[in-house]
């Protein structure tokens, strides 16, 4: 292999079981990390391996660039769930950049998607830049605080919820009990959730490790007066005693979710009264969140991240808009820009109360998307109207950005609580 490697000349193909090792290794350096993976962690990330799922490009024999992709369920507005192929593990080493490897396995993977009758691709984006071309775009956006604790007001004699319901903390084994349920309760309700699988919570708790060094978070669940789980969270808290013998420590939250306000109130309300506590890192919550508002100084609550978070790309769009409610009725046709063959064209899309249909036409548009964008508008984060001042959208009748607003967008941002 030389630095001179035709193209051309590179196999971008499935790998074998065989060539797991190797393909994890190329991750590795792709990824800037030690490409000799821990025991631990290979023997755990060999339970992902679905054959024809990973691909590799090999020059000489060797893994020059990996890509990953896997079954996902994706919630829509109106809380239906749609198949999507989920985007993960993509690499080129730095000695074969700029030889088109990423668009040769993207290309096979999402005819394959489409294949199987998937009807998005997500992903969540390392660089901004890369993923347009390929037909992705932001859909979904996220949000980190972090929490003064003193500043933030809340009555220091607290000892749990006004409401009759109660914080306990449980167990790796509990969690593992509880939280498939609760996820899924939080994932019927919440646009742009995705699903957990066995794996998710056996990692969450310690059961798989990828990391030989992980130790287990603190884990808390409320419980409302009737005694029903409506959320959870897992933390950890920092030993920090600053110069003065004084206790400064921050709690991070690794994940918190929570089916209704009162278990969310609650469990902030939980976190902010650890003794010793006087910051409270967020993770990564919506962008609409209500954190803030639940203290009694929201100031107190300071926005230290804000990003894009979840990429999709629609490969089916009659499904697509068929899947979803609407907060409105009326009929829009849009003219899809296409980026690769798979998906484009115009459909007319019928909204109201009790469904809506959504066909291919020969209709005049009302606007034209591209379908980075399409996303966006479809899981309701986006407006048609700033899409419209951004260039990103082009109105064909006046007034019809502001149309497409009045069916796509929703009371409440989409939001993905998780990494893959």
């Amino acid at each position: 292999m030389t630095p001179t490697s035709r193209a051309d000349s590179i196999d971008v193909r499935p790998i074998t079981e065989d060539e797991f090792d190797d393909w994890l290794r190329a991750v590795g350096t792709g990824f800037l990390r030690a490409s000799e993976i821990p025991d631990e962690e290979r023997e755990g990330r060999r339970r992902q391996f679905v054959p024809g799922r990973y691909l590799g490009a090999f020059d000489g024999g060797r893994c020059v660039a990996t890509f990953r992709s896997f079954d996902q369920r994706l919630t829509a507005v109106g809380g239906a769930s749609v198949p999507a192929d989920a985007v993960s593990g993509v690499t080129v080493t730095a000695t074969h950049r700029r030889r088109g490897l990423l668009s040769r396995m993207m290309a096979q993977d999402l005819a394959a998607a489409k294949e199987r009758g998937d009807v998005v691709a997500t992903l969540i984006a390392a660089e901004y830049p890369i993923y347009g071309r390929y037909g992705f775009g932001p859909a979904t956006w996220t949000s980190e605080w972090t929490v003064d604790v003193p500043r933030a007001g809340l009555d220091a004699r607290w000892a749990g919820p006004a409401d009759g319901g109660r914080v306990d903390l449980v167990d790796c084994e509990e969690i593992r009990k509880l939280g498939p349920e609760l996820h899924e309760r939080l994932r019927g309700v919440q646009p742009g959730a995705i699903d957990r699988d066995e794996l998710w919570w056996q990692l969450a708790t310690g059961a798989v490790r990828f990391d030989p060094a992980w130790k287990p978070p603190f884990f808390a669940v409320y419980r409302s007066a009737s005694g029903e789980v409506e959320g959870m969270a897992a933390y950890e808290v920092d030993d920090n005693w600053g110069d003065a013998k004084q206790p400064l420590n921050t709690a991070t939250v690794k994940w918190l979710s929570g089916v209704t306000p009162a278990a969310e109130r609650a469990l902030w309300h939980y976190l902010c009264s650890i003794d010793w506590v006087v910051k409270v890192k967020s993770g990564w919550r919506a962008p609409d969140d209500l954190l803030p508002f639940f203290l009694p100084d929201p100031r107190a609550a300071r926005i230290t991240s804000l990003a894009d978070w979840l990429w999709v790309r629609i490969l089916d769009v009659e499904r697509a808009l068929q899947a979803r409610t609407y907060e409105g009725e009326g009929t829009l046709v849009l003219d899809v820009a296409g980026v690769d063959g798979l998906t484009g064209g115009r459909y007319r899309l019928q909204a109201a109360a009790d469904g809506a249909s959504c066909t291919q036409t020969t209709e005049s548009a009302d606007i034209t998307v591209g379908l980075g964008d399409l996303g966006a508008l479809w899981l309701g984060d986006e407006s048609a109207v700033r899409l419209a001042a951004l260039g990103r959208v082009r109105e064909e009748r006046a007034g019809a950005a502001r149309k497409a607003d009045a069916l796509l967008r929703t009371s409440r941002r989409p939001w993905c609580p998780d990494m893959f």
